[in-house]
């Protein structure tokens, strides 16, 4: 079953370019690995088989900021892990997004100290929080889901 028996003989598909860019951005995203706690357990069964985020194409976590444009942060981020991470933020192209997963990576959780930043919104822009302590792999596929929504509203003039 192919397009020419779904559209029939017209032979014609009109669309927009802001439209095919974003289909184009939500269908090949890579994350980034970024596990800093207990979260990175609940992200790594939602690559595993039973969840498999690669219907969504993230075959694979990218260990290199440069071929990443999904930073996921999973977990508690210490003070001396802060300039690491803002770092690997900056190495990633545009245009990136991050996901805070977790109470600790979105408002710093329990930890509440002088030696854990209360939130990952302190050190880059948050896109999409998770909550839960730790999250199901369920609502990090929900995350990847509102984020897709956002991608697809975005217009191209207002990236440039």
């Amino acid at each position: 079953m192919g397009v020419e028996q779904k559209l029939g003989d017209m032979g014609i598909v009109t669309t927009t370019l802001e439209t095919v860019v974003n289909w184009a951005r939500t269908r090949a995203m890579w994350p980034m690995l970024f596990g800093l706690a207990c979260c990175a357990i609940e992200m790594m069964a939602a690559q595993a088989a039973d969840y498999d985020m690669s219907r969504f194409g993230m075959e694979l976590m990218r260990a290199s900021p440069r071929q990443s444009d999904l930073m996921i942060v999973a977990g508690r981020v210490s003070r001396k892990m802060g300039p690491v991470l803002r770092r690997l933020y900056d190495q990633m192209p545009e245009p990136k997004w991050v996901i805070a997963m977790g109470d600790c990576a979105s408002c710093g959780g329990v930890f509440n100290n002088y030696a854990i930043h209360q939130g990952v919104d302190e050190l880059v822009p948050v896109d999409v929080y998770v909550a839960g302590c730790p999250p199901r792999p369920e609502s990090l596929i929900h995350a990847v889901v509102t984020l897709y929504e956002k991608v697809q509203a975005e217009k191209i003039k207002d990236a440039a």
